[in-house]
């Protein structure tokens, strides 16, 4: 598995000024089946973990805060 040596390179990338999961939300972590998100212990915000992304977008779109976004590369459109 490789990890996600930066955010900007990673296929999902979390806004942190709408990320909440310091206020307890982990539905991002939860509903990925690869479990490739985790919360930062420190910033207590989501981030992707390890770049081992299917693009099968739930975390998108079931965060409710629209703080995920899944970076879709173009030849999979």
């Amino acid at each position: 598995m490789t990890i996600a040596t930066t955010r900007t390179q990673a296929p999902v990338v979390v806004d942190q000024s709408k990320c909440i999961a310091e206020k307890g939300c982990t539905v991002c972590v939860d509903v990925c089946p690869l479990d490739v998100l985790a919360i930062d212990m420190v910033s207590n915000k989501a981030f992707m973990k390890f770049d081992e992304c299917w693009y099968c977008m739930p975390c998108e779109q079931d965060c409710p805060t629209g703080a995920v976004q899944v970076n879709i590369p173009y030849l999979l459109r």
